[in-house]
């Protein structure tokens, strides 16, 4: 499964919001599996959505026929965009599907790693921070990803902010000792994305 992460700022809210629900186009697609996105608790008008394809190349097929069109409709409303593609690799908890509409937060970080790092950090993310994410009471699914260049993407789905806080306060200074956190990354930026129900498709 190929995980597309876009993020923008947006500039005229309401455009986007409007634009954001023709994306329903996406429906009839092969190899479309889901799309969901929201706001950013943390940055002002900055916008995530996450998008879900069978394969790179049902991926690319749409991109060259039908992505265009659908884009029209949020032209001029938003700067800075960044798209980022991850391969999934395997699921934070158990089957994981793109699905959004039990979910109230998502949480991304994404890491860049150091090369030698890459296989440890791999390892890591599967011996400690998965049953830890997983055996947190709220947290209902995620994924891990990679992209070329030791670059991974950790996804995961809450069902609210407060039991995502609970997971964070009390576990993640302890567990990114035993990880060996810093030996391994280079850098990591992450949010935490307040799920809006009409951009899911």
């Amino acid at each position: 499964m190929l995980v597309k992460w876009i993020r923008c700022t947006v500039v005229d809210r309401r455009g986007f919001e409007r634009g954001q629900r023709k994306w329903a186009g996406l429906l009839g697609e092969p190899g479309f599996r889901g799309q969901g996105g929201g706001w950013s608790r943390g940055r002002t008008g900055v916008a995530h959505i996450f998008s879900f394809w069978e394969s790179r190349s049902f991926y690319d097929s749409f991109m060259a026929r039908s992505h265009d069109r659908l884009a029209s409709a949020q032209s001029g409303t938003f700067k800075d965009a960044q798209v980022k593609l991850f391969d999934y690799r395997f699921d934070v908890k158990t089957g994981f599907e793109p699905r959004f509409t039990d979910a109230d937060l998502v949480r991304v970080a994404h890491c860049r790693v150091h090369e030698e790092r890459a296989e440890h950090f791999t390892l890591m993310q599967e011996k400690v921070w998965n049953p830890a994410m997983a055996g947190s009471p709220g947290m209902i699914r995620g994924l891990f990803g990679e992209a070329p260049g030791h670059e991974f993407l950790v996804l995961s789905m809450w069902q609210s902010a407060a039991e995502h806080g609970k997971y964070r306060t009390e576990r993640v200074e302890r567990l990114a000792l035993r990880a060996q956190i810093e030996a391994d990354v280079a850098s990591l930026t992450g949010d935490i994305v307040e799920l809006e129900p009409t951009w899911t498709v």
